[in-house]
């Protein structure tokens, strides 16, 4: 049976707008080999009781995979080593397209949460190279090869990000980001100058 690697059914993909779903996957996908409940609760900083019924919801959809007898049942994700979980997007007025946009207010949420949790800690790094703390929204007008340069370099930032699979080493950072483009508004015109009243 071929590994799942790109998801489309927004059944599944709706699984995916629960943030504790989307942590157990990202915590799945950054280890080479299958976990138990307790390892993936100790990695999430969460109850092992609370992980059954998302794990669970996973399984039946094919997102995270079971191995081994009930009483040391371990998990993974469906892919292998180097590769992750992919969203399939159908733009449009489709089921697929709205799983997908609950889906990435779940992922902007969490990513909400990480940054307000960081800001409180005095030990995050927010200038220099060393940087592990940053928000920003930017847009501007891009030309083709910009936009491929674009989508290069998130895809070497998702190579780095998944390149040392459950390291103990160096830091643990997450990132979250959307691109998406924008409709163009033309120029607003100023209003004309009235003449002074002559009195």
């Amino acid at each position: 049976m071929a590994r799942m690697t790109v998801i489309e059914d927004a059944a599944a993909i709706d699984l995916l707008a629960s943030p504790t779903r989307l942590e157990i996957i990202d915590a799945l996908e950054a280890c080479a080999a299958p976990v138990t409940v307790a390892e993936l609760a100790a990695q999430l900083g969460r109850p092992a009781d609370g992980l059954y019924y998302h794990l669970r919801q996973l399984a039946d959809a094919g997102l995270v995979e079971e191995e081994g007898a009930p009483e040391v049942r371990r998990y993974r994700t469906p892919t292998r080593a180097g590769e992750r979980l992919r969203v399939r997007y159908h733009p449009g007025d489709t089921p697929n397209a709205k799983a997908v946009a609950r889906a990435v207010a779940s992922l902007l949420r969490v990513g909400s949460r990480d940054f307000t949790r960081a800001l409180t800690d005095p030990a995050s790094v927010v200038e220099g190279p060393q940087r592990d703390l940053w928000a920003a929204r930017g847009t501007g007008w891009v030309e083709p090869e910009d936009l491929a340069e674009i989508n290069r370099l998130l895809a070497r930032i998702g190579e780095l990000l998944h390149r040392s699979r459950c390291a103990r080493s160096g830091k643990l950072v997450a990132l979250s980001w959307v691109l998406a483009p924008l409709d163009a508004q033309p120029a607003r015109r100023r209003a004309p100058r009235r003449a002074a009243k002559q009195g």
